[in-house]
């Protein structure tokens, strides 16, 4: 595993030891950011189920302000402060051992909006991604102009409208899925939220 592009172009990156997880393969990086375009300028990240850190830090390695890494596994906290420090962009991140349903009421508290937002759970834990998104969506953290990105299993198909975002751009890499969300510009009832899966 290695950051693809930017200015960290080639640095190896570690995965956490002895834990199950999924790392995001290069080609599936590249698509992604080829259909993210340039970046915005001064862009926050928030990389939710961090694992190794590796898409916040290709975001960093492309020109993002700063990256927050949430996980709640201490071996993958550990992991993404290694590969932080190994690619130099400690200085452009904060790192929380937090579960990924509570930090985003706490990152509210910080007053902080991000511009990109991604989200990888455990493929076969679906509640949990909505009630991530449901918080997403009830505390505000993403920008006017942000932009959501999941990565699931690619029998998931998330609707077109959902939790208050609407789905901009869907994407098929074998077995696995990114779907891009922003949110909706019009503001709906809570009562009309779906959880269609």
């Amino acid at each position: 595993m290695r950051v693809i592009s930017g200015i960290s172009k080639g640095h190896k990156l570690k995965s956490p030891k002895g834990q199950n997880t999924r790392p995001t393969e290069d080609r599936i990086k590249e698509s992604l950011f080829n259909i993210l375009g340039t970046l915005k300028k001064d862009s926050l990240v928030l990389d939710l189920f961090a694992g190794s850190g590796a898409i916040g830090i290709e975001f960093l390695s492309r020109g993002a302000n700063k990256a927050y890494f949430v996980d709640s596994s201490y071996e993958s906290i550990k992991t993404v402060k290694e590969n932080l420090e190994h690619t130099k962009f400690l200085e452009y991140a904060t790192i929380y051992k937090k579960d990924s349903i509570g930090v985003i009421s706490f990152l509210k508290d910080q007053g902080l909006k991000f511009d990109y937002i991604y989200i990888d759970p455990p493929f076969e834990k679906h509640d949990l991604l909505f009630t991530v998104l449901e918080h997403i969506n009830r505390y505000h953290i993403l920008h006017k102009d942000g932009v959501i990105m999941i990565e699931h299993e690619k029998q998931l198909e998330l609707d077109e409208a959902i939790i208050n975002f609407e789905k901009i751009d869907f994407r098929n890499y074998g077995s696995k899925s990114i779907t891009f969300l922003k949110g909706l510009k019009e503001e709906v009832n809570e009562s009309n939220i779906s959880r269609q899966f």
